[in-house]
């Protein structure tokens, strides 16, 4: 089996036996409407979507249509509209948006014109008129080209893809990069003026259907009025699965890896467990239940599956790890913090009234607009929070994904706590000695001396077991060796943190681990910070709300820990307690 990794053209994957999940169903429920938007996070296969539109529609490609389409489901009941249509083509990615207003304006017409000479280059055989390229003003070179197809019996279906390349790239960057983003999409910038031609030629039939691709509805919002025709259709949930895999469909490549491999069937079952925790958890419409995997890391892990018989060492494909800039974005606005250290807390999930389907740039500029609903939706569709469904109230409910993404949010958590490499180093060095060689001591020191100093002199909400727990957690992550898990549910009651060895890392010599993570309040204690500062280890474990405490906790560990090794068998656990006492003091049980 084949795997196109890196490979978005449809023919090839098509014809050349890669792998491929069909869903050329869905292009008769796309012919619905003649002008649509389709948005999903980066690398979830929005250009091959594309790509299988065009070699469908091409009239170019009408003798080929068996060949690409004669096994898949729209090649046994095709539609009226197959290739029947010139097809135009742009890519806003390949659009260079440094330097002036003016050499960005330049770079985009510099690219359509380039589209519209590779068209004219590609249908050649189809006698069309003559059309001038105007280098000075693609405006220009699109009507001349719109009015020479009118000479024949051909329309164009436009494809558009990473049609917010703009805001992607520049929205991140400094104020001036800002402000040249405003000057493209308002009053008459070029991006606003490219819509209303597009949206003009829409009505004289010429561009008789458009199909637009991206990440976010920012640029969308912000030339509304010059294009306002498009259908948004990535809440719907017939399209929910266009892009990614399903549940049995991953299920299907593994096993047949796994016999391949040689390996015993309950293999199976081991590699969907770990693909399922690290990469599946996409929900992109409401009323659904069936999450869906990304599918540029399931083709990550099948391609080294296969070739290694063993998972990647790394579970996260570093074409991916990009995505934290969209949380450091996040982490510079101040509520931007709290959503950060929110979603770190139980359960990692959000609330909001509804996911916003329209924001432009001015909400994205403007502090008084970024509120927690704002931020959340730009969370979303970066693919960083998903949709969980609604809750009681009717509010809602978004959540981290999968492990991937948590490893995104730990570290940015981690950078924004400790903005110093060197101690961001020492913790890392303090937390494998828990689970190195069993030993907790230096862990704790270093939340009570480092992290506990960061807490107190920033404005976060959160002074309870929670945050100490994402001191420790920032800390202690290691998806290479572990399967991190944050508040798993044991027989109906949560452990606070959980460290489960990936089953193809059991050879080295670590350990599992399981901590209780448990808060005493200053006043809840009877003494004052500077006091607790000064008590000597052996006085701060006899403090009877202390003590309690760890009673507490360690009856929960026994508990939790039990159940752990009932349900994998085979654990080398290392259990503890870690109790704090404000931001001030750390002390710990080591149970067992």
């Amino acid at each position: 089996m084949k795997f196109p990794y890196g490979i978005s053209d449809f023919k090839t994957i098509t014809t050349q036996g890669y792998f491929y999940c069909d869903r050329t169903d869905k292009i008769l429920l796309l012919e619905d409407s003649k002008s649509q938007l389709f948005i999903r996070p980066r690398r979830f296969g929005k250009s091959l979507v594309l790509s299988m539109l065009e070699n469908y529609y091409d009239v170019a490609k009408a003798d080929e249509f068996d060949e690409i389409f004669g096994d898949l489901a729209i090649g046994k009941n095709p539609t009226k509209l197959r290739n029947s249509y010139f097809i135009l083509r742009w890519d806003f990615s390949c659009v260079d948006t440094t330097g002036s207003v003016k050499e960005i304006k330049q770079a985009l017409f510099d690219h359509i014109n380039f589209c519209i000479k590779g068209f004219l280059l590609y249908y050649r055989d189809y006698n069309l008129p003559e059309v001038e390229v105007d280098r000075d003003n693609c405006i220009n070179s699109i009507n001349s080209l719109i009015s020479s197809v009118r000479m024949t019996p051909y329309p164009i279906y436009l494809l558009i893809d990473e049609y917010d390349n703009f805001a992607n790239t520049m929205m991140m960057g400094v104020r001036n990069e800002q402000t040249r983003y405003n000057a493209l999409v308002h009053d008459e910038g070029i991006l606003r003026t490219l819509f209303k031609a597009i949206k003009s030629s829409t009505s004289g039939s010429m561009f008789d259907r458009v199909f637009i691709t991206g990440v976010s509805p920012v640029v969308l919002s912000d030339i509304t009025s010059g294009y306002n025709i498009a259908k948004n259709i990535y809440f719907q949930p017939k399209f929910n699965d266009l892009c990614g895999f399903r549940q049995n469909e991953v299920r299907g490549v593994v096993e047949q890896i796994v016999a391949e491999c040689d390996f015993d069937a309950k293999k199976t079952d081991e590699a969907l467990d770990l693909m399922k925790t690290y990469y599946n958890g996409y929900l992109f419409a409401f009323g659904l239940d069936e999450y869906i995997y990304n599918p540029t890391l399931c083709l990550y892990f099948f391609e080294q599956f296969q070739e290694m018989c063993s998972y990647p060492r790394k579970m996260l494909d570093s074409n991916l790890a990009v995505d934290e800039s969209k949380l450091e974005y996040i982490a510079a606005i101040p509520m931007g913090r709290d959503i950060l250290l929110s979603v770190m807390q139980k359960d990692h999930h959000v609330m909001i009234e509804d996911i916003s389907d329209r924001f432009g740039v001015r909400e994205m500029l403007s502090d008084n607009s970024k509120n927690h609903t704002f931020l959340a939706s730009f969370l979303y569709y970066f693919g960083v929070l998903t949709q969980a469904g609604e809750n009681s109230e009717g509010d809602v409910i978004l959540k981290v994904p999968n492990l991937v993404i948590q490893s995104l949010y730990v570290e940015r958590v981690k950078k924004m706590l400790l903005p110093e490499p060197g101690d961001r180093d020492d913790g890392k060095f303090a937390a494998k000695q828990v689970y190195q060689k069993g030993r907790i001591q230096s862990l704790c020191d270093f939340v009570e001396n480092r992290y506990f100093t960061v807490f107190k002199n920033r404005d976060y909400r959160w002074a309870n077991e929670l945050t100490l727990k994402t001191a420790f957690l920032t800390l202690l992550y290691n998806d290479i060796l572990y399967v991190m898990d944050s508040e798993p549910e044991i027989d109906r009651k949560y452990a606070d943190l959980t460290m489960i060895i990936r089953p193809d890392k059991r050879h080295f010599e670590i350990f599992d681990v399981l901590i209780e993570f448990k808060f005493v309040t200053l006043k809840d204690s009877g003494i004052t910070g500077e006091q607790a500062k000064q008590l000597p280890k052996d006085e701060l474990y006899n403090i009877p709300k202390i003590k309690k405490a760890l009673e507490k906790g360690e009856k929960q560990v026994v508990l939790y820990g039990k159940e752990l090794d009932d349900k994998y068998g085979n654990l080398r656990l290392k259990k503890f307690v870690v109790t704090a006492l404000g931001f001030e003091r750390v002390c710990f049980k080591k149970i067992g």
